[in-house]
């Protein structure tokens, strides 16, 4: 009796079984549909920015040159070069007194907004080092006193709304003989006016963002300081090194990645930040390009491109650096404790002087704040020098009514205005969908991307999440307002929710990356072998135990959604989110009322984190040794 033998499988059922085979695993199937939604969600958008620079824009200033210039492509579109000719290529002709000045359209709306983003982004990046890095050792590394209490505060500005330090500073410096309109608290208490380049322009912006962003270098670099190893600084002390050597030698090599990662992370945030060069005057790319929205369409799509480019730029440069960091071990094994630099009589000065620093940016903002909604004529502080009794009213909070005097344009008090709490409820919708929608999708891409950590495909998802957040949030913003514009979902719920969604996934993932390659893969494998489902083994093992890092996934995206404007503010009409009402009173000279909404959001803010911090025990200083 003749055997016959099996037939062998052809190329195709052989390709089909491995497909099948790799599809068998959950992790694989979420990370294949992740990665195809996360490209169409974050690449298709941004070409619609790129097919917007050279469309015609009915309306433009530009209009009819533009269409002369057209071109019907083969699907029967009209498409122009005009925008990109226009802007780098065309001149502008001035009248200043009797003198005809002519200076090219680049110059103006290109050339110098784009010096003053990257300026502004290299001084914040260099100041929130320097002061959060020195911070970070002071707190760490030596023995510096009230440690709890300034770690904790100094956290505040970047929990806070980001224009929270600008508005602050405007309060604080401003003056009618140099910026015009009344005169802030330091002309009110010392009869003293800054100069103008204090008030307004590149300094006070570098020196906002910096204090805004600090917090990042305390955090990153903080973190390293606390879990360095002590026997590298031991063995450099043991051969007689000076202590300045140690630290340029052992010590700042080791904190590198920190300060690489504190850079790439400020220069991309401060490179997009509308609301601090807005409120203190300086022309950047995301100033011009809100200027240029209305009547100058097609070039102001070229400057989001621009903005998009250094995105990616932010991104090769991060995957250089972090695919060839070095390690340092040492032979005698890592140490259990870390060495404390005695300060000596300098920790109680020392620690005043931060006292006073973070009081100015932490605590400063919300008293002046609260004064600015009790005063008559908002801004003006010259009752100081006549006392505070009589100076006082509770009309932007109390009024009932919809009066036109007194300042009010036909407005009620803030805690009667249904127009603010009305925004402030769809504020809290989209942070709470926000932050759903944005911690399932990072929790799963975490998991998958551990249990594939040497896969391509991992990698690619992994990069295509952690994009955006690299990329100037006015940048975002844009090609969402571009990409809901075509589909007709503008002004919507549901395009707050899709941008905040794939803007705050790297929240997320990368907090859920961490904690799932820490887990190891046995558990879930005991698992598999008593054939527990998937879901199961997501609900009743991975998720308790990693649950602190999963609900920081879900509760960061809901905190920065609660103060976002820069994403928000082309996506949406003026009542719709708290944030973009801001615009619209300041316009109107109501500034008590934009007082009140900073007020509201700095102290729903500070609520919220506290409840998690007390419910979770997890706060954004934790592990860094400010609790001691």
């Amino acid at each position: 009796m003749s055997v016959i033998p099996a037939k062998r499988p052809d190329a195709f059922h052989r390709k089909l079984n491995k497909v099948l085979t790799y599809l068998s695993k959950p992790q694989n199937t979420i990370l294949l549909v992740l990665g195809i939604v996360l490209t169409f969600s974050t690449i298709f958008p941004m070409v619609t920015i790129l097919q917007d620079t050279v469309k015609i824009h009915p309306g433009s200033i530009d209009t009819n040159t533009a269409a002369q210039d057209s071109q019907v492509d083969v699907l029967g579109g009209t498409y122009t070069t005009y925008n990109w000719t226009n802007l780098f290529t065309d001149t502008i002709t001035t009248r200043v007194g009797r003198e005809r000045i002519t200076r090219s359209v680049a110059s103006i709306y290109l050339w110098t907004p784009l010096l003053n983003s990257v300026l502004i982004s290299i001084f914040a990046c260099f100041g929130a080092i320097l002061y959060g890095g020195i911070f970070a050792y002071l707190v760490t590394r030596t023995n510096l006193k009230f440690k709890k209490y300034l770690s904790s505060i100094f956290i505040f500005p970047y929990i806070m709304p980001q224009w929270t330090l600008a508005v602050m500073w405007q309060n604080l410096f401003n003056s009618a003989a140099i910026t015009g309109g009344n005169d802030g608290l330091f002309v009110a208490l010392f009869n003293v006016a800054m100069p103008k380049w204090w008030c307004e322009g590149l300094f006070p912006v570098s020196v906002v963002l910096a204090l805004h962003y600090a917090p990042f270098a305390y955090i990153l670099i903080g973190g390293i300081f606390r879990n360095m190893d002590a026997n590298l600084e031991e063995a450099a002390t043991i051969l007689n090194t000076p202590r300045w050597k140690t630290f340029l030698r052992v010590t700042l090599p080791l904190v590198k990645p920190a300060i690489l990662s504190t850079v790439l992370l400020v220069f991309s945030s401060a490179m997009g930040s509308y609301p601090i060069p807005h409120y203190l005057k300086l022309a950047t790319l995301s100033t011009q390009y809100v200027g240029m929205s209305s009547n100058r369409a097609g070039q102001a799509s070229i400057l989001a491109v621009i903005m998009m480019l250094f995105g990616f730029l932010i991104l090769i440069v991060n995957q250089r650096t972090t695919s060839g960091r070095k390690n340092f071990t040492t032979v005698t094994g890592k140490s259990g404790q870390t060495s404390v630099v005695n300060l000596g009589a300098a920790k109680y000065p020392l620690s005043i002087l931060f006292i006073l620093f973070t009081l100015f940016t932490g605590i400063l903002p919300i008293i002046l704040f609260a004064i600015e909604t009790f005063l008559p004529n908002p801004g003006d502080y010259s009752f100081i020098s006549h006392g505070i009794a009589g100076h006082m009213t509770t009309k932007w909070w109390l009024t009932s009514e919809n009066v036109t005097e007194s300042g009010m344009y036909g407005q009620k008090g803030i805690l009667y205005n249904t127009e603010i709490w009305n925004a402030f409820g769809g504020t809290l919708i989209v942070a709470v969908l926000c932050a759903l929608c944005a911690g399932t999708i990072g929790t799963l891409i975490g998991y998958c991307v551990s249990k594939n950590r040497r896969s391509k495909w991992a990698s690619y998802v992994n990069n295509m999440a952690f994009l955006p957040y690299l990329m100037p949030s006015l940048a975002v913003g844009v090609a969402f307002f571009i990409f809901g514009s075509n589909l007709g979902i503008y002004n919507t719920f549901l395009l707050l929710v899709l941008a905040g969604t794939v803007k705050y996934i790297p929240f997320a993932s990368r907090s859920a990356l961490n904690s799932m390659m820490q887990l190891s893969g046995e558990i879930e494998e005991a698992a598999i072998i008593q054939d527990i489902p998937w879901w199961k083994r997501m609900t009743r093992i991975i998720i308790p135990i990693q649950k602190t890092s999963i609900i920081s996934g879900f509760l960061l995206p809901f905190m920065t959604c609660l103060r976002e404007l820069t994403l928000f503010m082309l996506l949406c009409g003026q009542g719709r989110i708290i944030t973009t009402m801001l615009g619209y009173f300041d316009e109107m000279g109501l500034y008590a009322f934009s007082s009140g909404i900073n007020l509201i959001l700095i102290v729903v803010i500070l609520v919220f984190n506290t409840l998690v911090n007390k419910l979770t025990g997890a706060s954004i200083d934790s592990g860094i040794g400010g609790g001691k």
